[in-house]
Order: C-alpha cells, then sequence, then structure tokens
C-alpha cells in the first residue's frame, strides 16, 4: 500500500519543479493545488492508479494527445476519492501517477 507520506515526498521532489517550467507558459496565473493532489492515500484501492501508469506516459508525452482507459478510470477514482486531485489538471495528475 502506498503510504501518503511517500506520495507527498514524491510529488514535492519531483512534479513541482517540472510544473513550474512547463505549465508556466500554457497556465499562467493557474493554480497549485494539483501539485499535492495525490498526497493522501487512493482509498485503498492503488492497483486502479498503479495499472495506469503506461497510459499515463503515453498521455505525459503527447501533450495530452493520448488518452489509455486505464489513465481514464485512474482520473476518475483519484478525483472521486481525493479532494485534491480534484483540483488538479488531467496532465498534473498523470504526471504526479508517474512520479509513483
Amino acid at each position: 500500500m502506498i503510504r501518503p507520506i511517500l506520495i507527498f515526498a514524491l510529488l514535492a521532489c519531483s512534479i513541482t519543479p517540472a510544473l513550474a517550467g512547463s505549465f508556466a507558459a500554457t497556465s499562467a496565473g493557474a493554480s497549485s493545488d494539483g501539485t499535492s493532489a495525490l498526497s493522501g492515500s487512493t482509498s485503498g484501492n492503488d492497483k486502479v492508479v498503479l495499472q495506469a501508469r503506461d497510459d499515463a506516459a503515453s498521455f505525459v508525452a503527447s501533450d495530452g494527445r493520448i488518452r489509455g482507459a486505464q489513465l481514464e478510470a485512474a482520473l476518475r477514482h483519484l478525483r472521486e476519492h481525493n479532494a485534491g486531485a480534484q483540483r488538479a489538471s488531467d496532465m498534473q495528475l498523470a504526471q504526479a501517477i508517474l512520479a509513483l
């Protein structure tokens, strides 16, 4: 089971700097609430999120043009079970999934 502290640490160390550079031009003024979207547990159903890593990689690499079924399921699951994920963009969540 993925622990909330581990997820928070991964997000704090790897996602925040990446988001600062990659989203500066496309989402100026946007909130950074998504950077901690996965800081809590995924309600005991981590398998859905972990299985979406390949789809998340395709999504990030294609700048959001490739959306796999497993990624869609993980995004839906995260937003249903995690308040922080509701404020995050799909790209932010996909990057967070890759950081797990």
